[in-house]
C-alpha cells in the first residue's frame, strides 16, 4: 500500500489524517515541519506528501519549492486554513498537486489522495503485470522486457530492479532504497551495487536508457517522459 507523509505542527490534526488513512489501509509517516519533511523524503519511499502550508521553521511553500528544487517529484496535496485564491494558486503553480483547506472533511481528504495516486502512480494494463511506457514494455508474468518490440536480455536483478523503478515512475529514489527493495540489505555508503546495475540496466533499454534517470545527491528515478 502506498506511504503517506503527513507534514502539519499539530499534533492532533497529524493524528486525524492518520487515523483515516490508515483505516483505509495506507502507511503513514509524520513531520512537524518542513525540515523534517525534507529529510523524511530523502528515503525516496514516500508516495504522497499532505503539506501544510502555515508551519514554523520551514513552511509548507518553501518546502514544496525545496523539493521541486532537489528534482523530488513526489506528488502533493497542500492543506492550509487558508482559503484565499492567491494562496491555492501559489501552490498549484509550484508543483502541488491539489489543494485541500482547513477545516476538511477526512472522508474528502482520503478521497482526495486516493485521485492523486491514482493520477501519478503507475497503472498495470493487463491483469499479469504488463507496464507499457511508449515502446518499453514491461511484462512480470513472463518476465519480459521489450524495446520498440525487440527482446531485451535483462538479468533477473537488472528485471527486478527496472520493475522497482518503474513502479515506483517519476520518484527520487536513493541507494539505500533501492537496495533494501530489490537485493534486500542495507546501504553503507560505498557499495556500487546499484550504480553497476543501473549501468548495466540502461546497455540493454537503447533509447530507453534514458528514461532511468540521474538525481545528484539523492540516486535514480524513472521518468519515461525523458525519452526524446
Amino acid at each position: 500500500m502506498a506511504k503517506i507523509l503527513i507534514v502539519d505542527d499539530e499534533p492532533r490534526i497529524r493524528d486525524l489524517i492518520r487515523a483515516h488513512l490508515e483505516h483505509e489501509g495506507f502507511v503513514c509517516e509524520e513531520a512537524g515541519d518542513g525540515g523534517a519533511a525534507l529529510a523524511a523524503l530523502s528515503g525516496g519511499d514516500v508516495d504522497l506528501v499532505i503539506l501544510d502550508i502555515m508551519m514554523p521553521f520551514v513552511d509548507g511553500m518553501t518546502c514544496l519549492k525545496e523539493m521541486r528544487s532537489r528534482k523530488i517529484n513526489t506528488p502533493v496535496i497542500m492543506l492550509t486554513a487558508r482559503g484565499e485564491e492567491y494562496d491555492k494558486l501559489a501552490g498549484l503553480e509550484g508543483g502541488a498537486d491539489d489543494y485541500v483547506v482547513k477545516p476538511f472533511s477526512p472522508r474528502e481528504l482520503v478521497a482526495r489522495v486516493k485521485a492523486v495516486l491514482a493520477r501519478t502512480m503507475p497503472r498495470t494494463e493487463t491483469e499479469g503485470g504488463t507496464y507499457t511506457f511508449g515502446g518499453l514494455v514491461i511484462d512480470q508474468a513472463s518476465h519480459s522486457v521489450k524495446v520498440d518490440g525487440q527482446e531485451a536480455n535483462l538479468t533477473p536483478k537488472e528485471f527486478d530492479l527496472l520493475v522497482f523503478l518503474a513502479t515506483n515512475r517519476g520518484i527520487a529514489l536513493s541507494r539505500e532504497r533501492i537496495l533494501q527493495k530489490v537485493w534486500n540489505y542495507d546501504y553503507f555508503g560505498e557499495d556500487r551495487t546499484v550504480d553497476t546495475h543501473i549501468k548495466m540496466l540502461r546497455s540493454h533499454l537503447g533509447r530507453y536508457r534514458d528514461a532511468i534517470v540521474t538525481v545528484w545527491g539523492i540516486g535514480y528515478k524513472f521518468d519515461p517522459d525523458a525519452v526524446k
